[in-house]
């Protein structure tokens, strides 16, 4: 991933690996990623995509998001991902959703909530219901987010998916109802389900590694209130995301996707310092509470990410210090409060 063009990154974000390939062997149908607009639809979308034409199927996979971007549909037709412009909220629009044995559901709404917490209650719930309703027969994994944890202890035990889901703030709470929603669907339709509880997936052009690294390369000061983190490769979320659709069941799977490492703020700042040839700042000092996920039931099922912590904060180094692109959504990763 050093010195790679946008073009490059996005071919690694979407080879497909054997694994991946076996389980999309097994799809009937359509591949149905709804809210495939974000951070993580383009790729995941190209990476379903990549495994079906590499076996030679022409199964569509179908991206659903309101695509309020400029261009944003043209990426998908261009790598031949078929879309739909839908806004969930619409009755109509949901009921319009094409038919399909496997739903990746992305859908979610975080930032903005402390100005408008109403619209983030009602997009993460109105419409997981209204999903969940439409597709009762289907297959869903569910994105959810480590949000769902309250903050625990450093030098403990990170939280595991048996952990109480008892956050701070609206939006995490807002997250918990989502799962919860869900989880009713599941258990009254029997519907399969996987609620994916995920933390801080790295791409080059954003994530906590890319936040860190722009303070570093700017001369901004690092926060350190929130001292540690785990983070995942976006390749190998978006492969671990399909590899779970046959694990689906209901009551829904739980599983936590991040990287398996409590990683230190001010170790990984002045890494990419001495990378970049920079001197981090950092302000504050570190807390004895972080937002930390226990890994072990996803790994025991996926195995471990293949995409090394170095090999992520080499290449953040090599793009940022270069001024390549950045898609300028900050992961806020140093919010304490549940305020987004």
């Amino acid at each position: 991933m050093i010195h790679c063009s946008v073009a490059e990154l996005d071919e690694a974000l979407m080879s497909p690996i054997p694994e991946v390939l076996e389980v999309v062997r097994n799809l009937q149908g359509p591949v149905v990623i709804l809210g495939a607009g974000g951070k993580m639809g383009p790729s995941l979308a190209g990476l379903a995509r990549r495994a079906l034409d590499a076996l030679g199927r022409s199964d569509p996979v179908i991206a659903v998001s309101r695509f309020r971007e400029a261009g944003s549909r043209q990426w998908f037709h261009d790598r031949g991902i078929e879309t739909i412009a839908a806004d969930l909220f619409d009755p109509l629009a949901v009921a319009a959703l094409p038919d399909t044995d496997t739903v990746l559901y992305l859908v979610g709404l975080k930032f903005g909530t402390s100005q408008n917490p109403a619209v983030t209650w009602a997009a993460n719930t109105l419409i997981p219901a209204a999903i969940a309703t439409r597709y009762c027969r289907s297959r869903i994994v569910a994105l959810s987010t480590g949000n769902v944890y309250p903050l625990v202890s450093t030098s403990g035990p990170a939280a595991s998916e048996d952990h109480p889901l008892t956050p701070i703030g609206e939006y995490p709470n807002a997250a918990v109802a989502r799962e919860r929603i869900f989880e009713w669907h599941s258990r009254s339709n029997d519907t399969p389900m996987v609620l994916v509880r995920l933390s801080y997936a790295v791409d080059l052009r954003y994530g906590i590694l890319h936040d860190i690294a722009r303070r570093v390369w700017l001369g901004q000061p690092v926060p350190l209130a929130t001292g540690r983190f785990n983070c995942i490769w976006q390749g190998d979320a978006n492969a671990m995301i399909l590899r779970m659709i046959p694990h689906a069941c209901h009551p829904p799977l739980v599983l936590n996707l991040t990287g398996p490492e409590a990683l230190s703020v001010r170790d990984v700042a002045l890494e990419l310092g001495r990378l970049m040839h920079r001197e981090p700042h950092f302000s504050g000092s570190e807390s004895d509470t972080a937002l930390l996920s226990d890994t072990r039931r996803c790994r025991d099922l996926l195995g471990d990410p293949t995409t090394t912590v170095d090999d992520m904060i080499r290449a953040t180094a090599d793009w940022v210090s270069q001024d390549r692109p950045s898609l300028g959504k900050p992961t806020h990763f140093e919010v304490r409060n549940g305020i987004y």
